[in-house]
Formats: structure tokens, C-alpha cells, sequence
């Protein structure tokens, strides 16, 4: 459903301005990539953080705590 809402919202801006609409058909591709190494240190610092708590609440679950 997103998928289809961008497509009429890019065929409204090509009717509205389609240089503008050229220039996002060139640009979001671009945008994407360079995002890309920015969403992989995300993953590896959520993972990261992830098991720093596992680690932290160890001792409390060995001990037979259930929250």
C-alpha cells in the first residue's frame, strides 16, 4: 500500500513540477545508499546494547528472577 501512495504521490508532483519529479527519481536511489552503511551501525550497536543488558541482568535470572 506505501508503495502504491509514493507512485500517485510522484505522479501528482511529475503533473505539478516534473523536473522536481525527475530530479527525486535521480536523487532517492542516491539517498538510499548512502544511508545504508548509517542503518548497518545501527543494527550493531541495537545488538551491542542488546547484550550488555543480557549480561547485566544475568545474575538476576540465574538467581530465578521473572520480569
Amino acid at each position: 500500500m506505501s508503495f502504491v501512495l509514493v507512485v500517485l504521490v510522484w505522479c501528482v508532483l511529475f503533473v505539478v513540477a516534473w523536473p522536481l519529479a525527475l530530479l527525486a527519481i535521480f536523487l532517492l536511489p542516491l539517498l538510499w545508499l548512502l544511508s545504508l552503511p548509517f542503518r548497518a551501525v545501527a543494527v550493531v550497536l541495537e545488538a551491542l546494547l542488546a547484550f550488555i543488558k543480557a549480561v547485566l541482568f544475568l545474575p538476576a535470572r540465574l538467581l530465578g528472577y521473572r520480569g
